[in-house]
């Protein structure tokens, strides 16, 4: 938790953020005008300190280890779902869809 310049607070850990979004926005391909809840998950998570994170940053600081160099590694955990919800709407023929794990439900610090 930190507090901002004007006196406020600010959250920027993971957690459980939305959106309200119109359906085709989401770019699934529906041809809807409705608008649903879109929650997904956003802020900072802090850095581990395993002796599987301290040996990987030290090894990704070398650079010189061509196994290393042709992976794509991140090193630190970052604010993913952990948990869906599944969504309904009606397109623009009033027909009723469901879109499965559209929305976040549980945020957490992965990896």
């Amino acid at each position: 938790l930190l507090i901002s310049r004007n006196g406020e607070t600010e959250e920027r850990e993971c957690r459980l953020k939305t959106l309200l979004l119109r359906v085709g926005d989401l770019g699934l391909g529906y041809d809807s005008e409705e608008t649903v809840l879109f929650k997904y998950c956003g802020g900072g998570c802090p850095r581990s300190r395993t002796n599987h994170d301290l040996t990987l940053s030290r090894l990704l600081q070398k650079s010189d280890l061509p196994s290393l160099l042709d992976d794509k590694i991140f090193g630190g955990p970052c604010c993913r779902p952990t948990h869906y919800e599944d969504v309904a709407f009606l397109d623009d023929r009033h027909q009723w869809h469901t879109v499965e794990q559209l929305s976040a439900t549980v945020c957490s610090c992965v990896g």
